[in-house]
């Protein structure tokens, strides 16, 4: 044994002699490809310096259900406008809106954030913790500074954008006209049930989806996974439909849930999948567009931004609402955008171009959009005409709720309450807990 391991370690000293020569030769390797890389984006750096052009990285999503890039209008516009001096360079990337979101945490850690931040609002404490930890930069000054760029933005929507003490780390769209939510509905399906309009009242909304049922035909499209997007729009919108509701709605990160709206809102959830379809528990929102798309169910809750991504031979089937009671589920800040304070102060001013850009573009549309001549395509006149009916305008729950709570509770415990395995009381409990746990981490 002892002649073994004298043997062992005879032939490892001779082997650490071959190891370290070759280490010493890979590490020179090494060194010759990172100066060659090093050497390479030197070059590009100098070219693209001598051609005046900048780039902007920017992480933009193809949304999984109909295949569209999202934003590519807006990055063609900007980058043929400022040719020759900025261009937004996009990594297009297959993911949802709530994976996209996630990734972000992680690229933080690792460096790896874009230029630009889309959508950051949604995440509330990630979003606190860039602001605190003086990882994005503060876009009053521009706007301030920039008569123009201000006079864009509605009073309410830079209001939403803005922190106590006048901070903007969230570039504004222009106005609220895109960001609202409400109800698409298939008037087919409606009209095979003997519905000949959508209900005005939520007394009425459980009356026609009954009426659908009574017809074999499904009335709802929902899901579970990804902050349960589809139900908790119809949830708080109902909620809002009393005063206590509604002033519950404003609140940011609500004390409890143990009380009487946040039962009322466990009970209307759970009273929502009672109308919905077998595979709407631990899915996302794509399967629920997947199943509205196809005629499986009649009623899908959603905003402004999805008029675009019905199949052409479909669209003339469907009609926009507001949710019963004329309420639209709006909050403006989760469109606002965030340049990261790790770039060179040439991309951070490039970027804040671009976010300028995207309010003027979004003015621009908003105006078009607005149009008293405008030959608006059906589908878009029901959104116009249900943002113009003056409706009550609901908070998004998004900005308002811990994120343990939307991105772990809610995908938990909602499939457990609505099978009935989790009571009311028990499913309000843990989102209380959620709060606990959320306070801990902070």
């Amino acid at each position: 044994m002892e002649r073994s391991v004298s043997f062992v370690f005879r032939w490892m000293g001779r082997k650490k002699t071959r190891i370290k020569r070759a280490l010493a030769v890979c590490v020179l390797m090494g060194f010759m490809v990172y100066f060659v890389a090093g050497c390479e984006n030197q070059v590009t750096y100098r070219e693209q310096s001598r051609q005046g052009v900048v780039s902007i990285p920017v992480i933009l999503t193809v949304d999984p259900s109909s295949g569209r890039k999202n934003e590519e209008e807006l990055v063609k516009a900007f980058n043929q406008e400022y040719q020759g001096k900025y261009q937004v360079k996009v990594e297009w990337i297959m993911e949802t809106e709530e994976e996209y979101r996630k990734n972000l945490k992680r690229q933080n850690v690792t460096g790896e954030l874009p230029a630009v931040i889309t959508d950051l609002r949604v995440l509330p404490s990630f979003y606190q913790m860039m602001v605190n930890e003086g990882r994005i930069e503060n876009l009053a000054p521009y706007i301030n500074a920039d008569s123009e760029w201000n006079a864009m933005i509605e009073p309410e929507v830079r209001e939403a954008c803005s922190e106590p003490d006048g901070s903007i780390y969230l570039a504004p769209i222009s106005t609220n006209a895109f960001s609202c939510s409400g109800i698409f509905w298939n008037k087919k399906l409606f009209w095979k049930a003997g519905i000949k309009k959508f209900p005005e009242t939520w007394e009425e909304f459980w009356k026609c989806c009954d009426q659908l049922e009574e017809h074999g035909i499904t009335p709802l499209a929902l899901h579970t996974e990804g902050t349960a997007w589809a139900p908790m729009l119809l949830a708080t919108a109902e909620l809002a439909d009393s005063d206590s509701g509604a002033e519950y709605m404003k609140q940011l990160y609500p004390d409890s849930y143990q009380n009487e709206n946040g039962i009322h809102l466990a009970e209307t959830l759970k009273r929502l999948f009672q109308y919905t379809t077998e595979d709407a528990l631990h899915t996302d929102f794509d399967v629920a567009y997947s199943n509205f798309v196809s005629g499986k169910a009649a009623m899908i809750p959603n905003g402004y931004w999805m008029l675009d991504q019905f199949p052409e031979d479909f669209e003339e089937n469907v009609c926009f609402s507001a949710f019963p009671g004329n309420k639209l589920v709006s909050s403006p800040e989760t469109f606002g955008w965030a340049v990261v304070s790790d770039y060179s102060d040439e991309v951070k001013q490039g970027a804040v171009e671009f976010l300028k850009f995207r309010t003027k573009f979004n003015q621009k549309q908003r105006n078009e959009l607005l149009d008293e001549k405008a030959d608006n395509a059906p589908l878009l006149q029901d959104y116009i005409d249900a943002f113009n009916g003056k409706p009550q305008i609901v908070p998004n729950y998004q900005v308002k709720w811990n994120s343990i709570l939307q991105e772990e509770t809610l995908g938990d415990c909602l499939p457990e309450l609505v099978q009935g395995k989790m009571t009311v009381d028990e499913f309000v409990t843990r989102e209380d807990e959620s709060i606990r746990q959320y306070e801990e981490e902070q």
